[in-house]
């Protein structure tokens, strides 16, 4: 028997995990907001605030909820459905989901950043909606609800080796972007060791204040949200795994999207109010030569 959390709902019924996948479509609308509000309490526009999560801890606990769940599903949905195994590509495409989160979500925050700028509590609530929602989503369609027999996947080897050769090429990508970033925060942190030791002066453990620059290596020359684009491109490909018929993974692409780009946009603004448009130049915000 497996191991129901909510009834009906963790793992979903049929039903309501239709119910769930249909209005999930409709989550661009939600975010039309981000286009009239610039107030975004997280990462460069943190704010000060009783009501603030610490950085590490917020992004890791908003974040991996959802791979979590989606392996929960993989695991309770074929029981309840009464599937005795699922076909070996479902288990690749939500292999590569918890790839990408495990990195995401536990390694880069906890292991790789120097330090995180704090997360307030309503940025924490939404993220960690739309990774339980979404995981839910394409947890639902791998664990039972989509493709159940191998047979389902027949004819589909091309389509699987491209979309794994495209999401792997956005993963190094997103993986080696996220360090350029963490490296002015490297630099930094050795630069006041430096300065400490010089002056004879031991490490008050109180880390590295909030260092900015505008980031110079790998696609940062054209853009400056190439993390970004890098995950975009992940996801198609995870998009271009599942087929068209995944819906779940076509409609994660498409709201990432639309919560990503008004987030780009403004990022520039942001740069260019610090650095100025001379140094800011001709880098666009998240697509090469065009947005």
């Amino acid at each position: 028997m497996p191991i129901i959390i909510i009834p009906t709902w963790c793992p979903p019924s049929r039903e309501h995990w239709e119910l769930v996948t249909f209005l999930w479509q409709f989550f661009p609308i939600f975010t039309l907001f981000q286009w009239l509000v610039k107030y975004y309490p997280m990462g460069k526009t943190s704010t000060a605030s009783s009501f603030n999560v610490p950085g590490k801890i917020g992004w890791a606990t908003m974040e991996a909820p959802g791979f979590i769940t989606l392996l929960y599903l993989m695991y309770a949905l074929p029981k309840q459905e009464g599937i005795e195994s699922l076909p070996f590509t479902n288990w690749t495409m939500a292999s590569l989901f918890a790839i990408h989160y495990i990195y995401r979500a536990l390694i880069s925050p906890l292991f790789l950043n120097p330090s995180m700028s704090p997360i307030h509590i309503s940025v924490w609530a939404s993220a960690l909606s739309f990774q339980l929602i979404n995981a839910t989503c394409i947890g639902g369609w791998l664990g039972g609800y989509g493709p159940t027999t191998q047979d389902e996947w027949t004819g589909a080897a091309m389509r699987l080796e491209l979309g794994l050769m495209i999401f792997a090429v956005g993963l190094l990508g997103n993986m080696y972007h996220d360090d350029e970033l963490r490296e002015i925060r490297r630099a930094a942190a050795r630069n006041q060791e430096r300065k400490q030791k010089a002056r004879g002066e031991k490490g008050d453990g109180k880390g590295v204040e909030k260092v900015y620059m505008v980031p110079e290596n790998g696609l940062f020359r054209l853009v400056l949200f190439p993390h970004y684009l890098c995950e975009w491109i992940e996801w198609g490909g995870f998009w271009m795994i599942g087929g068209m018929a995944c819906v779940p993974a076509r409609t994660f692409l498409i709201n990432e999207v639309a919560t990503m780009l008004p987030r780009a946009l403004d990022g520039k603004q942001w740069y260019i109010e610090r650095f100025g448009k001379e140094k800011i130049g001709s880098r666009k915000a998240i697509i090469p030569g065009i947005l």
